[in-house]
């Protein structure tokens, strides 16, 4: 009678065990948090999900977004915006990954794709906790933030990821002067800030592509055009075309060129080059124009 009891406590026991080890199978395999997932969401090819989460929600439009990039300071982008947020729903315990671990892993993977962290804050203090890192592949930029990093360990996150489609432009100095010289206009794609006249470090070789020409042509006099998208008013458009267009006349001005070489003016939103209803025609429209006078 003892040993049926036994016996019968055994078999419950090694079910009890069997079971305990079916869930946390299930709760720990990656493709079980996938069919957890919102529908319709799933992760950038880009990035390896972090093992035990599950896409919680997600979007995806054309936006701006303001990303963290040091203390108190912000910077707001323009792009193709997607926004996913991950939950925890593995064992609590030591898998439980900390905010460090969590940034840790993706900025390993951005700086494997050539990438970097601009700015990261993993603090307890009750202040803003995450990071953002800067990726350029083929023309096009990626700006990714980490944020929102709920307890430490972390049991939820977003990933914002904001892709910016450039207007990458390779061009010199001599293709520069033989397309003005023949009497056509020039059309430079300089990145600026957004709503700024800021000049991104990355249109640099256009800018001394333009002063290498207005250096070897010592006669040559040009006319600097600022022009921008319909993004924003019209009046405020106005004054980002010709503020953009005297930024590049500084830039010029500082590295040599004659003050009274230059001329500007902007035209804001009222000379597009393409339809304004599209990304690609908008980034065709937001430019600088260089005239021969």
């Amino acid at each position: 009678m003892e040993f049926q009891i036994l016996k019968n406590n055994t078999m419950k026991n090694l079910r009890l065990k069997l079971s305990i080890l079916i869930v946390m199978a299930c709760v720990t395999n990656p493709l079980f948090a996938q069919e957890m997932d919102a529908e319709g969401c799933k992760d950038h090819p880009f990035f390896n999900r972090l093992e035990n989460y599950y896409i919680d929600g997600c979007k995806e439009n054309y936006n701006e977004y303001e990303f963290m990039m040091g203390n108190d300071k912000t910077q707001t982008l323009e792009g193709n915006l997607i926004d996913i947020l991950y939950t925890y729903d593995g064992p609590f315990g030591p898998n439980l990954p900390s905010k460090l671990q969590v940034i840790r892993n993706y900025e390993n993977a951005v700086a494997k794709m050539g990438g970097k962290k601009v700015y990261s804050r993993t603090t307890d203090d009750g202040g803003w906790t995450g990071a953002t890192f800067h990726l350029q592949k083929d023309g096009t930029q990626y700006w990714l933030g980490i944020y929102n990093l709920i307890n430490n360990p972390v049991d939820q996150f977003t990933l914002v990821l904001l892709t910016i489609e450039g207007m990458t432009q390779e061009i010199t100095a001599n293709e520069m002067f033989e397309k003005i010289d023949s009497g056509l206009p020039l059309a430079l794609y300089v990145h600026f800030e957004t709503g700024k006249s800021t000049i991104k470090s990355e249109s640099e070789p256009i800018v001394e592509a333009l002063y290498q020409m207005m250096y070897e042509n010592p006669t040559l006099h040009i006319l600097v055009e600022g022009h921008t998208d319909n993004v924003g008013n019209k009046t405020s458009n106005q004054t980002l075309s010709e503020q953009r267009a005297t930024s590049l006349k500084s830039a010029l001005v500082n590295k040599g060129i004659a003050p009274d070489k230059i001329k500007t003016v902007g035209f804001g939103q009222d000379q597009p080059l393409e339809d304004n209803s599209t990304d690609d025609g908008k980034a065709k429209n937001r430019r600088i124009e260089i005239k021969k006078i």
